[in-house]
Parts: C-alpha cells; structure tokens; sequence
C-alpha cells in the first residue's frame, strides 16, 4: 500500500481520530495544572478542537459541558442545566421568530424589489443596492436566508442586463477559441445553480426575459471580436461583483443588531456572566453603536467591489445613451414589473410590518441610556429586552392574516374558511435553528465554568505582559486575530473560545473589559476570504460563478477594511457612548475577587495617552 492511499484511507476517517487522540493529547493539563482550573480548561480546549474541526456537529459538542463539568467536578448540574435557556436565549428565539413570519408572507421581497427599483439598475448603484437591502434583511433575519433569498433576484436581473452566464463567457474566451467546436463545444462544463433560482425565475415576466436576451444577442452582432471581448469580460466582472457583494453584505448587517448574529448574544450573556452589574449594553446601545459602524463599512465596502469589479466610472453621475444604457432600461423595467405582480399589499404584510416596526421600537426604547426608557413604568430590573420580544411574537400566532370583518358573522353565505393566523407553530418550529440556540447555550455554559473554576483568573494572571500592549493597538490585534481565525471556524465557536481569555485580558491590563470585548464581537462576523468562512459565503460561492481567488482577492481588503472601521467605531463614538476611557465600577467586584489581580490605578491614562 502506498503512501498516497494510506494518506486518503486517514483522511476518510480523520474526525474519528481526532474524537479519540484530542482527549488523549490534551490529558497532561489534568496532572500539570491546578486541580480545578487543569479540568476546566482540559473541557475547553477539548470543545475548542471538536468545534473548529467539527469532529462532532456543533450543536451536539455544545451539551458537552452537560455531562464533563459535572462528571469532572468542575461544576453541577444544576447550575450547568439552566445557561441553555438564559434571557439571552429567549431574546434569539423572539428575532428568529419574527424573521420566520416576514419570510411567511413574503415581506422580505417587496422590500428587496422596492429599494433595487429605487436605487437605479447602474451596476455601482445596483451593487449598491443589493448590499442595502441584503444588510438590512440581515438585521433581522439569518445571514443565510437573506444570502438565498437575493440571490436568485440578482441572478434575474443579471441575465436582464448582459443574457445568459455561458454564452458570456464563451463571448470572454479568444476569438480563435470561441469558433473551435473540438476545444468549446462538447467540453463546456455546466455550471451548479442555486436550487431557488428557477422558482424565483418562474415569477418573473417571461414575456420580458425573453425580449432581454433577444436583444442582447441581437446588439452583440454589431460589435468587433475586440470591442465583443472587452465588453464581455466587463459584464463578467460586474456579474461577479453583483454575486459576492451580497454575502459580505449580509455579513455586515448582522452586526448591527443584537439579535442578528449569534456571537452579539454571546457578548450580552458574557457580560452578564462576568460583570453581573453591567447594565451598558442593551439592544437600543447597542444599535445605536454598531449600526453607524455598519454603514460605515458597507460604504466603504461597496467603494471596494465596486472599484475593483468595474461598476465605478463616469456614467454614475452621467447620463448616456449607448448599448449599456439600454440594457440598464431593461432590468429596471424587469425590477418593476416583477415588482408589480407582488400586487398591493395585502393585510397580513401590513400587519407583519406593523408588528416588525413596533418590535423594533420596543426594543431600542426600553432602556436607551441617552432617554429615559419606558422600563421606568416596571419594577427596576425585572423587564429585559427578552420580554419585549416574546410579548411582541406571541402576538402572532393569534393575530388574524385576514381582514376581520362583522359581516362573516351576519352572512349566511359567507366562506367557512378556518381561522389563520399571522404565524403557525409549524411554521416556526421549522424555521428556527434550534442547533444554534444548543450553541449559545454551551458558550454560556462555558463561560459559567470558566469563572466558578478560576480559570478565568488563572489566565489573567498569565496575561500580565499584555498590559504593556498600547489598547488602541491591541484593538486592531485583536479585530484582525478574530477576523481570521474565524475564516477556518464557525464564528459562534470563535466567541465562545475567545471572549472569557479577551475579558481576562482586558482586566489584567486596567483596561474597561468593553474596550476589548466589543471589537472582538464585531471581528468575528468579519469573515470574507474563504467559502467555508461562513454558510452565506458558501451559498454564493455553490452558485458556480465565483473562484475562491475572487474571494480571497475581494476578501483580505475588505478584512482590513473591518478592523480599520472597528478601530475607528471604538475611538471615536464608542468610547463616548460606553465612557471607555475610565475602568467601571461594575468590573471592579471580579477584579478584586482574584488572587492574581490587582485593583487597577488610574485606568483612564491607559486609553488617553494613546
């Protein structure tokens, strides 16, 4: 047997040699360490492999600490058990369920066609577009919903503007290569396609589509096999630029709501793990933190892939009419026709939005800490941004999808149609990621064992040289560290592992633990080079348009571009919002519980003197 086939043999069994050799390798750190803390961290590390590798589906590595932390003495049942349905949790449940009732009537997509017909069909603008209305979806649903949901539209208006991808890409090849049926004909490798790309295709006008590819075939006559090449491998570029702006998009808007991407809840039940009287951060906060950031990113962003995939030139600001314009008139026209027939809205969309806006407002005015919010009217303390939004959800599953009406009762003649509600728990039950939710719960669960073990503590002792790193440098350290680790694990895993040893880092430091564990949140949901990184990634990469050099090429700027945004975000607005430049009294009740920490003097020059 040679070395090649042993080596493929190894690899058909790889996760089940790492579910046997990690709990072996990591065995010494039971004998060498202190008791508690070698098994704590024995637990961790073990759960840091089996996620990064996923030897085991995540979810089911997250209910490891129901049975190790027990069993190894680190920590009870009893106090295991209940971090898997925290408040955090409920406030998860309550977004996720909201989005499901949006995707239920189709919401989503009247506002998508809404703003593509508002922003204009020029490619830079169309660019810009998509990455609005994907980033803004993502606020509120799942990046990945939001990433298969445009996906198809963009698609749609693509074929609008430039015809179908394969005769575009023979038109890029040379003209010598073109005309050769032995090297193009029979060789041609047909392209993977989105499972949703028929479906949404089917709703747009046929007749329309029909026209828009005659006349792209009809115009190419009239170009030279030069002018036909360029042109061609122009519209490549911009196809390619539409495709991957939305991912990244829908990446960006995750992080400017609580509520949209797992790793800010993780935050939110760190917090309240480690600082139990941090109160700073709440869904109005945090909002009005990072949704500044996140416009200043998508801007930026969209510069980038705009700039780097052909759609900024002069005929932004210039109005012309050559071949391109015609095409632009076209997909416009595709936009508002499919647009449309969605037909008016009808009284469950207008309801959906009425409770989406009314769940919004709730949870930004509770407790916004510029205002006074309305939990003033509650017992302090007892109203959290959980019980808004699952007294906002169970609305909808009783409220009517129909128009109610006293005549059906009066009307003998009337349709016995069953009673609808706006949600089904069918359909939510279908919706929810319950493996994510497990996933919070073990990060929870870990951070609990982390801090009851000393753990927690034992590395902060050891992370005193850190202290000597400027903060706003350590900042951008930090943000970048994350931004790629996060590239080869799943982000929520990437949190769940970091934040504990980053919150330590900041104490061992005199540094406010926020200074830290806010750019290390955001840094993990920056993950744009690979199309493993994160599933919208892959979503676009499986529709067979893009390469991974596209991506790693796009991607590694716009990493740059993240942590420079974060580190401006933090030095600016952040550290007037959070009041960053002075250590809280809320972090001093851990600091001085430890042994090997001090309590911390004169903090603030840390963060003034750079």
């Amino acid at each position: 047997m040679n070395c090649s086939s042993v080596i493929k043999k190894l690899w058909c069994v790889h996760k089940q040699l790492i579910l046997l050799l990690t709990p072996l390798i990591f065995l010494p750190l039971l004998f060498t360490l202190p008791e508690k803390e070698g098994k704590c961290l024995y637990v961790v590390l073990l759960m840091a492999t089996f996620w990064c590798t996923e030897a085991l589906p995540l979810a089911v590595t997250a209910m490891l600490p129901v049975c190790l932390f027990p069993t190894l003495g680190i920590l009870p049942s009893k106090k295991v058990c209940p971090q898997y349905f925290l408040e955090t949790n409920f406030l998860f449940l309550s977004g996720l369920i909201m989005a499901s009732s949006i995707e239920e009537w189709g919401l989503h997509r009247r506002i998508a066609l809404k703003v593509l017909g508002i922003v204009g069909v020029k490619p830079a603008w169309l660019i810009l577009g998509m990455m609005m209305t994907s980033s803004f979806l993502s606020m509120w649903l799942s990046n990945t919903a939001t990433t298969a949901m445009m996906l198809p539209i963009a698609n749609a208006i693509l074929e609008s503007l430039f015809g179908d991808l394969e005769t575009l890409k023979e038109k890029c090849k040379q003209p010598e290569l073109r005309d050769n049926p032995v090297l193009n004909g029979q060789s041609s490798v047909k392209l993977h396609s989105l499972p949703l790309v028929a479906s949404e295709k089917q709703s747009l006008s046929a007749e329309n589509g029909r026209v828009c590819r005659a006349d792209v075939t009809d115009s190419s006559d009239l170009w030279s096999a030069d002018e036909l090449q360029s042109e061609s491998r122009y519209q490549l570029n911009v196809w390619k630029g539409f495709l991957i702006c939305i991912p990244y998009a829908a990446s960006i808007g995750g992080t400017a709501t609580l509520t949209g991407t797992a790793p800010n809840l993780i935050l939110i039940g760190q917090l309240k793990s480690y600082f139990p009287d941090c109160d700073v951060i709440n869904f109005g906060s945090w909002f009005a933190f990072a949704f500044p950031l996140m416009l200043l990113f998508l801007f930026m962003g969209w510069l980038w892939i705009s700039f780097l995939y052909g759609g900024l030139n002069t005929r932004l600001c210039f109005k012309t009419n050559d071949r391109r314009s015609q095409a632009e008139a076209r997909a416009r026209a595709l936009i508002l026709e499919d647009y449309r027939r969605l037909g008016p809205i009808k009284f469950a969309e207008g309801a959906i939005s009425f409770f989406f806006v009314l769940f919004a407002v709730l949870l930004f005015t509770r407790d916004p800490k510029f205002v006074t919010g309305w939990s003033v009217l509650f017992k302090k303390g007892y109203v959290s941004d959980a019980v808004t939004g699952v007294i906002i959800v169970s609305i909808l599953f009783f409220f009517p999808s129909e128009k109610p009406s006293l005549r059906w009762w009066s009307d003998p003649e009337a349709p016995k149609r069953p009673y609808v509600p706006l949600l089904s728990w069918k359909k939510a039950q279908d919706s929810v990621p319950w493996n994510i939710i497990l996933l919070l719960g073990g990060g929870f669960a870990m951070a609990k064992a982390c801090e009851e073990s000393g753990l927690a503590s034992w590395m902060g002792g050891h992370l005193q040289p850190m202290a000597q790193v400027p903060p706003a440098a350590a900042v951008m350290l930090i943000t970048a560290f994350l931004a790629c680790f996060t590239e080869f694990a799943s982000n929520t895993a990437t949190i769940i592992i970091f934040l504990p040893v980053i919150a330590e880092m900041a104490l061992g430091a005199s540094v406010n633990p926020l200074y830290f564990m806010i750019p290390a949140t955001v840094g993990c949901s920056y993950a744009f080079m690979l199309p493993v990184s994160t599933p919208p990634n892959s979503i676009a990469f499986a529709s067979g348009h893009l390469m991974v050099k596209d991506m790693v090429k796009t991607g590694i700027v716009m990493n740059i571009l993240g942590v420079l945004s974060v580190a401006l975000a933090m030095n600016t607005w952040g550290v007037a919002m959070f009041d960053l430049n002075t250590y809280p009294d809320w972090a001093l009740a851990p600091n001085a519980s430890t042994s090997n920490l001090t309590t911390p003097q004169q903090p603030s020059t840390s963060l003034t003197s750079n």
